[in-house]
């Protein structure tokens, strides 16, 4: 790991709003740099204001440009990057230490270097753990690897020194949920939220756990009552807690309220954007799952996935874009992006290249086959893919989609008996949940068997409509 000296500077010191020594050609800068370092942290929109002082040359805010280019999560950013990070890395030298080592983890990111990056980031949580905006970085680059543990050790690297910053209590809530510590996690998520009830990302993180835990009601309610606060989000933050609610309220199968979050607040907000995309797909597929008829909406979704066909930036990203543009009826077009998987897969460096070569590519051909109708095919290659599929990125909840997948491949291709070994401890863990009620009543008459509510308990009696 280098070592990064302060050099001398013409430059003027000052600090940002969570007190880290900032380096900065024009004291004006400091407004949209806070906005950046306060908005990322606390997943607001104005982050994107430091934009608006990239004419000041100093490293910081030309990195921090560089991470919002890169945040775009297409095949052209670290291009749109790369301007700008190279200004941070000419300045750099004049920098203190904390800035030349973040300006160093976004080239790292920018040239493809995510082990580089993610342990600039870990050294930076360990020097200067109040630099949260490095930290939630890190954390980003771990999640996408599937790297659950490393996220939490950044965290925890940083709460004696940062607990007065409800956002750190946030970060360090999903860090837990994603470990399955979910006591913890709920802990952490309520610090966060007594500091600042509208934190999101401690929301966020709250309701993953009564999702996991089955508190369907309670979440709805609680999720119901935190959308208030879904203002000045940036469009994932506000999308993705609309999607959790849809989740609720899928669960609880009110398909109807599930359909209209859908329209008016999980699809629409940033058409082009790669998160607001994937909460779409994977809202669609999971009501489709369900039983429901989703009318046009695939196909105004899939104009928009089209547009993805260069980018194969994240796995996770690209498994939900094939299996939307099948869905979406552009099954050439899915089947070219297979095969551009498997070519992306072949090339692929750094930590991810198990992801894509061993994991990625197996469950692409198990969703386009399900999406096809070959379901034996696609049950056989999600059941072999699955227990690694925490490698590819994305949070449990989200990787629940394919285990969702799976499961209708197994019940399509008549595989009751496995099928019954998965679902009916899903019941048994959600025992609030009618989605999977319905799904157990198909599946015991499939299997010939005629179970009243004594023998099935009442995870499979709740009330479902016919």
């Amino acid at each position: 790991m280098p070592t990064f000296h302060l050099a001398s500077s013409d430059a003027r010191p000052t600090t940002d709003s969570l007190g880290n020594p900032v380096t900065l050609s024009d004291p004006a800068s400091l407004g949209p740099l806070n906005d950046f370092v306060e908005g990322f942290i606390a997943c607001e929109a104005r982050c994107v204001n430091v934009l608006q002082a990239v004419q000041d040359d100093s490293p910081l805010v030309q990195a921090y440009a560089a991470a919002l280019h890169m945040f775009a999560e297409t095949g052209d950013a670290p291009a749109q990057a790369r301007p700008f990070i190279e200004r941070a890395e000419a300045q750099a030298p004049g920098a203190t230490e904390r800035e030349q080592r973040f300006v160093a983890a976004v080239a790292a990111w920018v040239q493809g270097d995510l082990a580089r990056a993610v342990a600039l980031h870990e050294e930076q949580a360990r020097l200067f753990p109040r630099d949260l905006a490095s930290l939630k970085l890190g954390q980003y680059h771990l999640f996408n690897q599937g790297q659950s543990p490393g996220m939490l050790r950044l965290a925890l690297a940083a709460l004696p020194h940062a607990a007065d910053v409800p956002h750190l209590h946030g970060m360090a809530a999903f860090a837990w949920e994603q470990c399955h510590l979910l006591r913890q996690a709920e802990a952490a998520a309520r610090t966060a939220l007594r500091l600042s009830p509208k934190e999101p990302w401690a929301q966020h993180a709250l309701a993953h756990v009564m999702l996991t835990e089955g508190r369907l009601e309670e979440g709805r309610g609680f999720m119901r009552e935190a959308s208030a606060s879904w203002v000045g989000l940036n469009s994932f933050m506000q999308t993705h807690n609309w999607w959790h609610l849809a989740l609720f309220e899928l669960e609880r199968g009110d398909f109807d309220e599930a359909l209209h979050l859908f329209d008016e607040q999980v699809w629409g907000v940033v058409k082009d954007y790669s998160q607001d995309q994937i909460n779409a797909i994977s809202l669609l597929a999971r009501l489709e799952l369900a039983g429901v008829d989703v009318g046009p909406r695939w196909q105004d979704l899939g104009q928009h996935l089209l547009r993805r066909q260069p980018d194969h930036v994240l796995p996770f990203l690209d498994l939900q874009y094939l299996y939307g543009l099948a869905r979406a009826g552009h099954l050439g077009e899915a089947r070219a992006r297979l095969q551009a998987l498997h070519h992306h897969a072949e090339q692929a460096t750094g930590p991810l290249r198990p992801a894509w070569q061993q994991v990625a590519v197996h469950a692409a051909e198990a969703l386009l086959a399900h999406a096809e109708g070959r379901y034996e095919r696609s049950a056989q290659g999600l059941g072999q893919a699955l227990p690694r599929l925490s490698e590819i990125g994305g949070s449990h909840a989200q990787r629940d989609l394919f285990a969702q997948i799976h499961l209708e491949a197994l019940l399509q291709s008549g595989q009751w008996v496995g099928a019954q070994n998965l679902l009916q401890p899903l019941c048994n863990q959600q025992p609030e949940s009618r989605r999977l009620a319905a799904l157990a009543r198909r599946l015991y008459q499939d299997l010939g068997l005629d179970l009243g509510l004594e023998e099935v308990g009442a995870s499979v009696g709740a009330s479902v409509d016919a």
